[in-house]
């Protein structure tokens, strides 16, 4: 039976807001002062009229510009390398942390929740206080304008502290996932090359200590002149310690503050980096003016937040969503929630207590952790969680079973679900359900403002009522100014399918409502619980056992992670006893836990074109018992009798 959100199945609304909801949510504020009174054309001016519209968002949020812009958008050097907000100065820190500061100094601003039951709040004055000393710190140890701070943390305030205090002294956080290998650490800095890197001591994950900082070591290795700002959270006395290059956090605050630098709104404010199908992790550059203007206006229009809410999203600061739950709530006054745990420890209702002890207004999870929640059933009577008002959803498609159970056993049919999905290099999103539109199950929406997103046909033509290619038709403020020193490879990746259009890599489908659906991946990129990795970071770790040849890494689907790696590898020779395993142990040990894979079956050979390239599709469709497809450029046609299941 089709899906809901299968193209021809119609699927009806199950959610509209009421109108007191209407009335009261930013997206209505906006567009009464904007003289709009339908969303439907809310979206169509918003896309018609981008000048217009951005410079409307900046006006309507407030965002502090030291010195106004020339003109909103500069597409002189093309689609791909607009510039916003030209000649204009603007800090993320002083948009997130300074105007609250003087407006609402006690407003509650950040809380941070470990697993062990540690609960670390600040005010927007405290926190002011925080990232002023915390940036007076990070100069005193010679970064600059320009230069990189890498942020080895989990989800907690120093995380936080790291990002804005980065940003208030013009330098650039490159936020690197808390779970990473030592490899994958240093994949992820070796070309920013940080004068610091903050990382915690450790951190404790179900129970159990994870020692941060000897990943951090051995990352370093290669890279001595990076000083180590350390957190302590598990206090452990068994670490190594270098005087000459570690410090503990307590000193990094204990500089002088620092006001906000004068920084231009095209100014690199972040390098996330995101893995590509083939080669190394591609480093997303993000800028002060484009980034937060874009998160902030998610912030107001999807997440609905504003002063006194509380917005938490369940990831880490390594992964895109870390950097925009801080900018999506500070930027527009709300608190932002961290919890550096596992969400189901140590009782199956830990992230409902959380939102209960703290009254948490908006709930951010991944379809993964939704699906893994599912498991352990709905929240108890007992525990109030009364004060969501949402849940946001984004890292891959969520299917109707665990859909419906958050909105109807979690929710009670009271509690909208913002589906939205974008990525790394868009910055936020590009599809989302906005309140204003209603509900369709698993649907994302549409659009979001701003957004020119279409489907298209393998011919480049719009399609309606069919799965089609995800594309964008026209720049945005918090695209990607580009991958870090590899401005050929982004074109490549995004813009060289068909001219001036972005193409993100996704399938989608719109049905005769015009509520959109995602479909999962159009190219190789592997989303293993949320979090996405290339086929190659794994292969490299494969082919660097002893006694491998070749390798290939495919994504299959998994009922709780979307998707679980399955890695094939050619023995060099006579496989040795236990060389699966080793292939395992070297994945996890370069890569982290997390990517470990779900099989590791070793074949004779793999299917290659006549230029040598593994063919991952046929791959992935053998193992999934589907015809292999074209196979037009196949070198070695023997190679599929192994793959067969």
């Amino acid at each position: 039976m089709p899906h809901r959100g299968h193209p021809g199945v119609r699927v009806t609304v199950v959610w509209r807001p009421d109108a007191d909801r209407v009335a009261a949510s930013r997206t209505w504020g906006f567009m009464s002062r904007w003289g709009v009174t339908e969303f439907s054309e809310f979206l169509a001016r918003s896309v018609a009229r981008p000048d217009e519209f951005w410079d409307q968002v900046v006006r309507y949020l407030a965002i502090p510009f030291r010195s106004p812009y020339r003109e909103v958008r500069d597409l002189s050097r093309g689609a791909p390398w607009t510039r916003w907000f030209t000649d204009g100065v603007v800090n993320l820190s002083e948009v997130c942390v300074d105007r609250w500061a003087a407006e609402r100094p006690d407003g509650l601003a950040v809380v941070a929740e470990s697993e062990d039951g540690r609960v670390a709040t600040a005010t927007f004055e405290e926190l002011e206080s925080l990232v002023a000393r915390a940036a007076g710190g990070m100069r005193r140890l010679g970064v600059g304008r320009g230069d990189a701070v890498a942020c080895f943390l989990p989800m907690c305030l120093e995380a936080v502290v790291t990002f804005l205090a980065a940003a208030r002294i013009g330098a650039i956080l490159v936020p690197v996932f808390s779970g990473f290998g030592p490899e994958a650490v240093a994949a992820r800095i070796r070309d920013p090359r940080p004068k610091v890197m903050v990382c915690a001591d450790g951190f404790t994950r179900r129970g159990k200590p994870v020692r941060t900082k000897d990943t951090a070591d051995e990352a370093l290795s290669s890279a001595p002149d990076v000083k180590l700002v350390v957190v302590e959270r598990l206090g452990s006395a068994e670490q190594a310690w270098s005087p000459e290059r570690d410090m503990r956090w307590e000193e990094l605050l204990s500089a002088d503050p620092v006001a906000a630098a004068p920084t231009d709104s095209e100014a690199p404010v972040i390098i996330a980096y995101t893995s590509g199908t083939t080669g190394r992790p591609k480093g997303a550059v993000h800028v002060h003016g484009g980034f937060t203007v874009k998160v902030a206006a998610e912030g107001a229009f999807q997440a609905d937040v504003g002063p006194g809410d509380l917005l938490m999203w369940a990831t880490d600061m390594g992964w895109i969503m870390g950097p925009w739950s801080v900018v999506a709530a500070l930027a527009n006054g709300a608190g932002v929630v961290c919890y550096d745990g596992a969400f189901d420890h140590p009782t199956p209702n830990r992230i409902w207590e959380l939102v209960e002890r703290h009254r948490i207004t908006f709930l951010g999870l991944s379809p993964t952790l939704i699906r893994a929640l599912r498991a352990h059933g709905a929240q108890p009577s007992s525990i109030d969680v009364s004060s969501l008002r949402a849940f946001g959803s984004t890292g891959e498609p969520l299917n109707d079973e665990p859909w419906w159970w958050l909105f109807r056993d979690v929710g009670g049919e009271r509690i909208p679900i913002v589906n939205m999905s974008g990525g790394t290099e868009v910055g936020a999103c590009i599809v989302s359900v906005n309140l204003l539109q209603g509900i369709k199950p698993t649907s994302v929406g549409g659009p979001s403002p701003g957004m020119a997103a279409d489907v298209f046909d393998s011919e480049g033509r719009p399609v309606r009522g069919e799965v089609g290619e995800l594309v964008v038709t026209a720049p945005w403020p918090g695209m990607t100014r580009g991958f870090w020193r590899e401005p050929d490879r982004y074109l490549e990746t995004y813009w060289s399918r068909w001219p001036e259009v972005w193409v993100h890599g996704d399938w989608a489908s719109v049905d005769s409502d015009g509520f959109w659906y995602l479909h999962g991946r159009s190219d190789d990129t592997l989303n293993v619980g949320g979090k996405r990795i290339g086929p190659a970071e794994i292969e490299s770790a494969v082919v660097a056992v002893p006694g491998v040849l070749m390798a290939a890494a495919v994504g299959l689907p998994d009922p709780t992670k979307g998707e679980r790696i399955v890695v094939y590898a050619v023995p060099s020779g006579d496989p040795e006893s236990g060389l699966a395993d080793r292939i395992s142990e070297e994945i996890v040990r370069v890569l982290g836990r997390p990517f470990a894979p779900a099989a590791v079956h070793l074949v004779p050979d793999l299917p290659r074109t006549r230029s040598a390239k593994i063919m991952r599709r046929v791959i992935r469709n053998l193992a999934l018992g589907l015809p292999p497809g074209d196979l037009s450029a196949l070198e070695n046609p023997d190679s599929l009798e192994f793959l067969e299941p």
